[in-house]
């Protein structure tokens, strides 16, 4: 649960939006969500996310609607993050950990689509680029070794792949050292704000929030009042 410290990022880019629904880019499996909505739920009982992805991935989406169908939706056709349609202008959007998977000009995009829509934006990463967290990735293979037995349905197909054919940890690797590698500094993202034509329309936020041990480095640009 460590996203919980990003709560209040959230409710201030909900209340900047036109609507409760929050528009959730990049998505991936939505799992990064299934906390969040919890303390959503509780704190503001009408907001709504809807998930997107440019290759969406449908079994994994129905999955997270099933958990609570009042709060999930989701789109089955692709969304793309750079031009976002037109029925989601003016909402919130989200990225969890996948704004290091696009280049610099892809990611200046995306910032530019959201200020030209009047869109609330917020960028979340749970890695940046330092030694520290290059060596916490680099050593990740063996809590994915050690944590594997307590995860919830046990497969056979995860067992195997991780002790026998140990293709988990190694794609656990290599993933979190790319992901360090290519993540954004804090001067690097404020780089990116300032060449989208009229950032100076918006209020930004490039910092980080603690959860015990862990940062989460974040973007927030809302629309000036």
């Amino acid at each position: 649960d460590f996203y919980r410290t990003i709560i209040p990022i959230l409710k201030r880019g909900i209340e900047a939006a036109n609507s409760p629904t929050v528009v959730d880019l990049a998505s991936g499996g939505g799992g990064g969500w299934e906390k969040l909505s919890k303390h959503l739920n509780t704190e503001l009982p009408d907001v709504h996310v809807h998930l997107t992805d440019y290759y969406p991935n449908l079994d994994a989406f129905e999955r997270t609607v099933q958990m609570n169908p009042s709060f999930f939706s989701f789109s089955s056709d692709s969304v793309n993050a750079l031009n976002v349609p037109e029925e989601f202008h003016g909402k919130l959007r989200t990225q969890f950990l996948s704004f290091h998977h696009f280049k610099p000009v892809d990611g200046e995009q995306i910032i530019q689509n959201a200020v030209d829509t009047k869109s609330p934006i917020a960028i979340f990463e749970a890695q940046k680029r330092s030694v520290g967290d290059f060596l916490k990735f680099f050593f990740s293979p063996i809590n994915v070794i050690l944590l594997t037995p307590f995860i919830r349905p046990f497969t056979f197909g995860r067992f195997i792949f991780t002790y026998i054919i140990p293709l988990v940890p190694i794609f656990v690797w290599w993933d979190g050292l790319v992901s360090v590698l290519r993540t954004y500094s804090e001067s690097e993202m404020k780089a990116l704000v300032k060449k989208v034509n009229m950032n100076e329309s918006y209020d930004w936020e490039v910092s980080f929030v603690k959860n015990g041990p862990i940062k989460i480095y974040y973007l927030l640009g809302v629309p000036k009042r």
